[in-house]
């Protein structure tokens, strides 16, 4: 039997250990927890079988090719990436400040968790799936939120950076695809972990919160592939069901879809962004300066 190994960041807690702990049961998974916590990140380890916990500050590239090198070397394969860290800003964007001098830059760490670093993540992923034994399907698989499908007004940054993962993955999948490799995103809707002091989660409507149960169920779906349907009925065969955008509210899934285009001359524009035609752009030019 295959043991398959996941990678998944903001392992010690939250979404990240409940994957974990719901792949764990299993049992012919590897388990690699990675996060900044390092007491909560070994007792989360010690608490799974065959989980090992990983110190990383996912901002680091540095640090995450020490994590992701880790676990290949421990394991000798990476089969899942679960690119799940993320906060949200706690600042006030919209604050007024001295208008006699320049305000202090904006606190943007909730970009550099929720989007470089998954860039990051999604770009270490391919390395690793490539050097994996071809056995199993590779499985990427990055934590947005419904806050970058709808805007969300008091955190503008957390929203957009959401969003913009929602879109790297839409972007990035068909050549992943290519590879062999199935990418996909979550969004989820209000989620009760770490992300917010208890105080603040009183401020949502506990009717509206979405149980964990329903965004492990999504991840764990994505993760097998196959046939797949959501909640309305939209069903997508297992030849299609790559790429998707998940989002996850109450007991319910969702897949969406990417915007439409607005007209027939901009789907034929966009045909000259894709990887066929710019990689033959730059053989062309490369040819021509010889």
């Amino acid at each position: 039997m295959t043991r398959k190994v996941a990678f998944i960041t903001g392992g010690a807690s939250g979404m990240g250990l409940s994957v974990a702990t719901a792949l764990s049961k299993r049992g012919d998974w590897d388990l690699h927890l990675v996060d900044l916590n390092v007491e909560a990140g070994k007792e989360a380890a010690s608490s799974l079988p065959n989980a090992h916990f990983h110190q990383c500050n996912v901002t680091s590239y540095s640090s995450l090719v020490s994590a992701f090198d880790a676990t290949f070397n421990a394991s000798g394969r990476i089969d899942f990436v679960y690119a799940n860290a993320g906060i949200v800003e706690r600042d006030n964007f919209y604050e007024d400040h001295d208008l006699n001098s320049a305000p202090p830059e904006p606190n943007q760490l909730s970009i550099d968790i929720n989007l470089k670093a998954v860039v990051n993540q999604a770009y270490l992923a391919r390395h690793y799936f490539r050097k994996s034994p071809k056995d199993v399907e590779p499985v990427l698989v990055m934590t947005a939120s419904c806050g970058g499908l709808y805007p969300s007004e008091f955190c503008p940054m957390y929203s957009a950076s959401k969003a913009a993962v929602i879109h790297f993955n839409r972007a990035i999948t068909y050549k992943y695809h290519t590879e062999g490799i199935r990418t996909y995103t979550t969004a989820p809707g209000t989620i009760k972990t770490n992300l917010l002091a208890a105080e603040d989660w009183e401020t949502f409507p506990r009717e509206f919160w979405t149980p964990m149960e329903t965004l492990v169920d999504a991840v764990l779906m994505l993760v097998d592939g196959g046939d797949m349907q959501d909640a309305a009925g939209k069903k997508v065969p297992a030849e299609d069901a790559w790429g998707l955008c998940v989002e996850v509210i109450g007991d319910e899934v969702y897949f969406r879809e990417g915007m439409k285009y607005s007209c027939e001359k901009m789907e034929k524009m966009m045909v000259f962004t894709s990887m066929e035609h710019q990689l033959a752009r730059i053989e062309k030019t490369k040819a021509e300066k010889k």
